[in-house]
């Protein structure tokens, strides 16, 4: 079954980062912003725009009031790792600045990351290695 078709029968609201919205394959609803919120529920999020990985990517995160922030990262930041950009070292440079001063400068090691795809892991389990991730560029 096409998304399209998902989203027309669920009636779901569709967000995309403002800048991605052109090339994704369903009408996006709400163009998001870096710092724009989500509410889903009762829960509320809050978008980090990540350039690097795509113009417009986006993380969540969910400042939980009861615990630990979470992080969902799409595909900006995994164990191990920055998301693919290609070989080009100015959007690998984009992305880890993003990365870095987004999300590893503003939330705490307990974060909780949820990649797009691939295992869990918490930004205290990455911080250590971010000058590893510069030097190899990757």
């Amino acid at each position: 079954q096409a998304l399209s078709e998902v989203v027309a029968a669920t009636g779901a609201t569709t967000y995309a980062g403002a800048y991605d919205a052109e090339g994704i394959p369903v009408a996006t609803d709400v163009l998001v912003e870096d710092g724009d919120t989500i509410r889903v529920g009762e829960v509320e999020l809050t978008a980090r725009h990540l350039v690097g990985h795509t113009p417009g990517s986006i993380a969540l995160v969910y400042d939980d009031p009861h615990g630990h922030p979470h992080l969902f990262t799409g595909d900006c930041l995994f164990p191990g790792g920055v998301g693919n950009t290609w070989q080009d070292p100015e959007a690998f440079a984009n992305l880890l600045r993003d990365v870095e001063t987004k999300l590893f400068a503003a939330l705490p090691d307990e974060t909780w990351v949820y990649p797009g795809h691939g295992k869990d892991t918490t930004l205290g389990d990455e911080r250590p290695h971010l000058p590893e991730w510069r030097e190899r560029g990757w």
